[in-house]
């Protein structure tokens, strides 16, 4: 198809759910995109953090050509080698428990939905989450999300949940009562604006729940797969969750989540309670084996701190020259740029420029790239950004923060 008759056929039969940029991407290596006219894109914000390893990574794709030649497909009531396997390596890099496999971050939050009041047998339900973070768009992902712009058009959202400030432990404290079943958390606000959850407040959360035998409930979905400088933030706080929930890099560009319990709550969930289609196939199973394995055979979490330390380094020297800059924050590979002007403008420069990234919040520009980025290509992402704000500066508009 040409690129008009592509734009045609989204206008016609795809519905309006996303904004899109103008370009049709048709190849990706590495951190790489190169779109249908052959332009090639320096590629800062690769799906989301899907792509941690960048695009078609010679692992995962040897992973998945291995495998696609025998079993794509079996259902969850047959067994699978790759799946099995998966659950040990998953085990080993978190924590002693068991896995409920599916295919996104919303599908893993809904399992610990479920989970945590089945745990709570009717006593317990309410969860405590907060402001501005982001669960995933589903029903109970939505009615977990700290905001009402995502839930507006909806009502009504499904109750049981309560909202309070991040990294504000006297509001969450408040906000529990007998009837609280878990409180859940990002330790790293991605879509609420790259805020990261301090040490004492996350520490805090926990002695909370175990005083009050509460579970606590990670939402790894971004922050995970080494994105943060650990296999999975939490690693950073000296505390272990009751569950976590993960997906998107997971699958290393294949849809897949899952949400890991604690050994001793696993009892919680019985035959029939909950399932999922699709999940945990050979395919999928294969290429997450094969993320793991890249992540450990290519010192991935070295990668990240240092080239994290090194990213965050030379964004604060663009904040030193440019006014509007406001603050530089982040973890790892996993950073914030808080504007005091409109950042969509900051990003349709970057982008014709030749380099993605995202904004988020309506004034932070988010930045994850790959996580075997360069040096090289950090310098290159730099220097776009940088330009993108001279050429922008003249143009911008305040906004009320």
């Amino acid at each position: 198809m040409k690129a008009d008759e592509i734009f045609k056929a989204y206008d016609d039969c795809v519905l309006s759910t996303y904004t899109r940029t103008s370009a049709i991407f048709v190849k990706g290596k590495g951190s790489v995109l190169t779109d249908i006219h052959g332009k090639k894109y320096l590629d800062f914000f690769p799906g989301w953090g899907v792509s941690n390893l960048g695009h078609c990574h010679p692992k995962v794709m040897g992973a998945v050509r291995e495998q696609i030649g025998k079993l794509i497909h079996v259902p969850n009531n047959l067994y699978n080698p790759h799946q099995a396997k998966l659950a040990r390596e998953l085990i080993r890099i978190a924590f002693d428990g068991k896995i409920f496999f599916c295919n996104s971050g919303a599908e893993s939050v809904e399992a610990a939905i479920k989970f945590s009041r089945a745990w709570g047998e009717g006593r317990k339900y309410e969860i405590v989450t907060t402001i501005n973070s982001f669960h995933g768009r589903t029903m109970g992902a939505l009615a977990a999300t700290g905001q009402e712009k995502h839930q507006k058009g909806f009502a009504p959202i499904l109750g049981g949940f309560k909202y309070v400030p991040f990294n504000d432990i006297t509001s969450l404290q408040a906000a529990v009562s007998d009837r609280t079943a878990a409180i859940m958390i990002e330790l790293v606000q991605g879509e609420g604006g790259i805020h990261v959850a301090s040490q004492e407040y996350v520490r805090a959360i926990r002695q909370i729940c175990d005083e009050k035998k509460i579970l606590l409930v990670l939402d790894e979905v971004q922050t995970g797969m080494a994105r943060c400088g650990e296999i999975f933030a939490y690693k950073h706080y000296g505390i272990t969750p009751d569950i976590m929930c993960i997906a998107k890099a997971l699958g290393g560009g294949l849809p897949i989540g899952a949400m890991i319990v604690k050994k001793e709550l696993a009892g919680v969930f019985k035959p029939g309670m909950h399932g999922s289609t699709f999940a945990g196939s050979p395919l999928v199973c294969k290429a997450a084996l094969g993320v793991i394995k890249a992540i450990y055979a290519d010192k991935i979490l070295k990668n990240v701190k240092v080239q994290g330390q090194y990213l965050m380094g030379l964004l604060e020297e663009l904040k030193s020259k440019y006014d509007i800059i406001k603050e530089v924050r982040g973890l790892g590979l996993m950073i914030g740029v808080e504007l005091t002007i409109d950042g969509a403008l900051i990003f349709k420069e970057c982008f014709n420029r030749g380099l993605i990234i995202n904004c988020t919040q309506g004034n932070v520009l988010r930045i994850m790239p790959a996580l075997n980025v360069t040096r090289r290509q950090i310098n290159k992402a730099v220097h776009l950004l940088d330009g993108a704000l001279t050429s922008s500066v003249g143009q911008t508009q305040k906004v009320d923060l």
